[in-house]
């Protein structure tokens, strides 16, 4: 078992114990495209104790022996890009257009009195069209390239592939601040206490989709990436 501490990344920790990211989804940490950063930083940014946050870390990371065996990091780099297109890809494709009409309903519905809602479906909207394009290009583009370049790693396959990886980077970037936004605007996707059924059905939808990004986010800037770099 490694050996965690304040002064851990918390990239690092997720990477370690994939199950921490729900606590620091709560805590609202970044753990994906801010995640390079020690604990100690992370909780003090967030106004927490990043000792209490530590032993919160060490509750998860004992109970780690009973999913090791599923830990994306044990993945060749073949192997994990099928698990994003088999896990996360595939909710994305089947989720967002799902979701689509619940909050134009919401927005419809509630707008006039909960304003904010307005600006929840323009953030969905730019968000949904980003991460279809964003997964459309790693599909048909950049996964096979990744692929090409592990099987024949070339100066020249590394070449080309390194402008596509920078440029998925930034695309996780943007995409983890559009969800921080909506996170903010929500109160932490805390609904009304009169919200109706589907107002509350959307907030945790959203909710659920944040933590499904923030993770396929990490295991591509953190793992996947980061593997390709140090071969590049």
């Amino acid at each position: 078992m490694t050996q965690l501490s304040i002064e851990t990344n918390v990239s690092e920790i997720v990477k370690e114990v994939p199950q921490t990211g729900d606590l620091f989804r709560k805590l609202r940490i970044d753990f994906c495209c801010g995640g390079k950063v020690p604990l100690r930083t992370a909780a003090i940014d967030q106004q927490l104790d990043p000792n209490v946050v530590l032993e919160k870390v060490k509750v998860i990371q004992s109970k780690q022996t009973e999913y090791q065996q599923l830990l994306p990091t044990s993945l060749d780099e073949k192997e994990l890009i099928e698990h994003i297109q088999t896990k996360h890809h595939a909710y994305l494709c089947e989720e967002l257009p799902a979701l689509t009409p619940y909050i134009t309903k919401v927005s419809k519905v509630h707008g006039e009195n909960h304003p904010y809602l307005i600006r929840v479906k323009e953030i969905f909207t730019v968000l949904k069209r980003e991460l279809i394009d964003h997964t459309d290009d790693e599909d048909n583009v950049v996964f096979p390239l990744i692929n090409q370049f592990i099987a024949n790693p070339t100066e020249e396959h590394a070449k080309h592939l390194k402008p596509h990886v920078l440029e998925l980077e930034e695309e996780h970037e943007n995409a983890g601040n559009l969800l921080k936004e909506l996170r903010e605007i929500t109160d932490n996707f805390t609904p009304p206490e009169s919200a109706c059924g589907t107002f509350r059905l959307v907030y945790k939808r959203l909710e659920q989709l944040e933590k499904d990004t923030f993770e396929h986010i990490h295991l591509e800037n953190n793992i996947l990436f980061e593997n390709v770099r140090k071969a590049i």
